[in-house]
């Protein structure tokens, strides 16, 4: 199958799992996908600065963002369409509603026009996205072309927890595939190699006994 024939799977999918999810998602995630925060205050979004986060979710990151970088511009996109509207839901409440245009996309086929825009992205996020998403190393390539020169592409997600007591990993890995989610080595794997084969310039790091991963990529 492709990854957009699985994409498109994953959208029902998706719809299905978070039309009731989507309701309490914020307060229950809030305990375990750590580095958000930390991600937003690195992200150093510039005035005028194009800015898409893949996997938005319910627009929670996005409404940091923009408060936290208020000269930026921001775009989420989400496959699914369920939690697109409480997305728009606290994007409204927020106040926003007209600064952070939101799309129904897949991540490995999303283009700037699906904003109506003509220009590459300058910077592109993925939190804790690739590690539910089909086709996560589609969706890096994908995000890769859809960047300027000098565009970064931001990353964090489930790390191997390699540092952490091995009762706690299997713990972790059964809590996660309730979800439909797991780590993902080939995501590590492709950002080591965009920066050995020269398309960028990549800094990486984890917290939490490697419960966490972080990837910046430069593109060249």
């Amino acid at each position: 199958m492709s990854a957009t024939g699985g994409a498109a799977d994953a959208r029902e999918s998706m719809d299905r799992m978070y039309r009731l999810q989507r309701h309490f998602y914020d307060l229950t995630r809030k305990y375990y996908l750590f580095g958000r925060d930390g991600l937003i205050e690195r992200l150093g979004a510039g005035p005028g600065e194009t800015v898409l986060e893949v996997g938005c979710g319910t627009a929670r990151n996005l409404v940091k963002m923009a408060r936290r970088y208020p000269d930026a511009r921001f775009y989420g996109l989400d496959a699914s369409d369920e939690m697109l509207k409480t997305a728009a839901a606290a994007v409204a409440r927020a106040g926003l509603s007209g600064r952070l245009p939101l799309a129904q996309a897949y991540a490995q086929t999303f283009t700037p026009a699906t904003f109506g825009l003509d220009a590459p992205f300058d910077r592109i996020v993925f939190s804790y996205t690739l590690s539910i998403i089909p086709g996560p190393v589609e969706a890096l390539d994908n995000a890769l072309a859809q960047l300027k020169p000098g565009g970064t592409l931001h990353v964090v997600d489930f790390g191997d927890a390699a540092g952490l007591p091995g009762w706690f990993r299997g713990l972790l890995a059964w809590w996660l595939e309730k979800f439909h989610v797991a780590h993902r080595p080939e995501v590590g794997a492709w950002f080591a190699g965009r920066a050995a084969d020269g398309s960028g310039r990549l800094e990486s790091r984890a917290i939490g006994g490697r419960y966490a991963e972080f990837f910046t990529l430069t593109k060249a």
